[in-house]
C-alpha cells in the first residue's frame, strides 16, 4: 500500500472549539496523523510519499466555486476586519439564512486553507494511483478530515471533502461505479449530501444514532437517496455503547449492499473514533478489532482508497489505523 502524507497539515491547528456547551481545547490536533505516520513507518507498511500538485478547479467538481474562493481568502478577510484577529481563530457565532459553516466547533485558522488544499491533493494522488493500476490500494494520511464538508459548507473539523473528491476523481477517470464506506463514529453528512441524488456513487455509513449524536440532523436509517440515487444511500445508526460484534454485523450488512451495487472501486472514510477510549465518541471497539475490520474490507476485493478521518485518542490512533491497514494488506496478500 502506498500512503500520501499531508506534511502541510501542521499549518492548521485550532486553539479552541465549542463542544456540547463548553469551550475546550481542540480535539483535532496535529499529533493525530503524525502518530499514524510513525506507526506505518515502524511496521514498514509501504512507501510514504508527498502528493502531486493539482489545480483548484478540480475541487469544483465537488464543491461550489464560491465556497472554495471563500476558504482561500477567509483568513485574510478575518484579519482585515481587525488586526487583533491575527492571534485569534475565527469561530462562527452568527448565522444568516445560509452560511458557509454549520457548527461552532470548527475553528478557521491562518493555515486551514493550506492544510485542507494539501489534503485534497493527497486524496487525488491516492485515487489516481488506484485508478491507474499503479496500486491496488492507497491511503491519504491527512488532516483536517473532510467528511462533514458539503457543496458549500464546512463543519465537524472539515473544510474540503477528501473522500468525495477521491470518489469523483475515480468517476472522472472512467470508474463506472464507486462505493464510499464511512466507518467513522459520526455520520458523514457532507458526503451523503454530495451524492444523495446520484446512482453512480453508493454511500454507506455506520455511526452513532443521530437522535443523540452529532450531526443530529442527518444519518437516519430512512435516508435512502433521492431521484436517481434512490436506494444508493444506506445509513446504519447504532446506539452509544455498541461493541464490536454488533458493529461488525453492521459492517457485513453494508458490504453486502455494496456488493449488490456492483461497485468497481471503494473509498473508505477511515475514522477510528469508534475506539473504546476515544474522548468524544461512544462505541467500544478495541485495538485488536481493527485488524478484523481491515480483513473484512479486503474481502470486498475492490481497488480501495483509504481516507484518514476521525479518531481522537491520540496515544492509540497510530496502532488502530495501522491495524486496519495491516489487516487489509494481510488478507490481500
Amino acid at each position: 500500500m502506498i500512503t500520501f502524507f499531508n506534511a502541510k497539515h501542521v499549518h492548521h491547528q485550532g486553539a479552541v472549539e465549542m463542544f456540547r456547551g463548553a469551550l475546550l481545547p481542540c480535539f483535532e490536533v496535529a499529533a493525530r496523523v503524525e502518530r499514524v505516520r510513525d506507526e506505518l513507518r515502524r511496521r514498514r507498511l509501504g512507501a510514504i510519499e508527498e502528493p502531486s500538485p493539482f489545480d483548484d478547479a478540480v475541487s469544483h467538481r465537488v464543491h461550489a466555486p464560491r465556497y472554495v474562493d471563500f476558504l482561500r481568502g477567509a483568513w485574510d478577510e478575518w484579519v482585515a476586519l481587525n488586526p487583533a484577529h491575527e492571534n485569534r481563530d475565527a469561530l462562527p457565532s452568527v448565522w444568516s439564512v445560509r452560511h458557509f459553516s454549520f457548527d461552532v466547533g470548527t475553528p478557521l485558522t491562518r493555515g486551514a486553507w493550506r492544510a485542507a488544499r494539501s489534503g485534497a491533493a493527497c486524496a487525488l494522488s491516492a485515487a489516481e494511483s488506484v485508478r491507474s493500476g499503479a496500486a491496488q490500494s492507497a491511503f491519504a494520511l491527512t488532516r483536517p478530515p473532510g467528511r462533514y464538508s458539503g457543496y458549500d459548507f464546512f463543519g465537524g473539523y472539515c473544510f474540503l471533502n477528501n473522500a468525495a473528491i477521491a470518489a469523483q476523481a475515480l468517476r472522472d477517470g472512467g470508474v463506472e461505479r464507486v462505493a464510499v464506506l464511512d466507518v467513522d463514529y459520526y455520520h458523514g453528512n457532507g458526503t451523503q449530501c454530495l451524492f444523495y441524488d446520484r446512482d453512480d456513487v453508493f454511500f454507506m455509513s455506520i455511526h452513532g444514532d443521530p437522535r443523540t449524536e452529532y450531526p443530529f440532523f442527518l444519518g437516519y436509517a430512512d435516508e435512502e437517496g433521492a431521484a436517481d440515487g434512490n436506494g444508493c444511500n444506506l445509513n446504519i445508526p447504532l446506539p452509544r455503547g455498541t461493541e464490536f460484534s454488533a458493529w461488525r454485523a453492521a459492517l457485513a450488512h453494508g458490504l453486502r449492499a455494496i456488493a449488490g451495487f456492483r461497485a468497481d472501486a471503494f473509498v473508505v472514510s477511515l475514522g477510528v473514533d469508534t475506539f473504546e477510549a476515544d474522548p468524544i465518541s461512544g462505541f467500544r471497539l478495541r485495538s485488536e478489532d481493527y485488524l478484523r475490520v481491515g480483513e473484512d474490507l479486503a474481502r470486498a476485493g475492490l481497488p480501495t482508497v483509504f481516507m484518514m478521518e476521525g479518531g481522537y485518542a491520540v496515544d492509540e490512533i497510530g496502532v488502530n489505523v495501522a491495524n486496519v491497514l495491516e489487516g487489509f494488506e494481510a488478507c490481500r496478500s
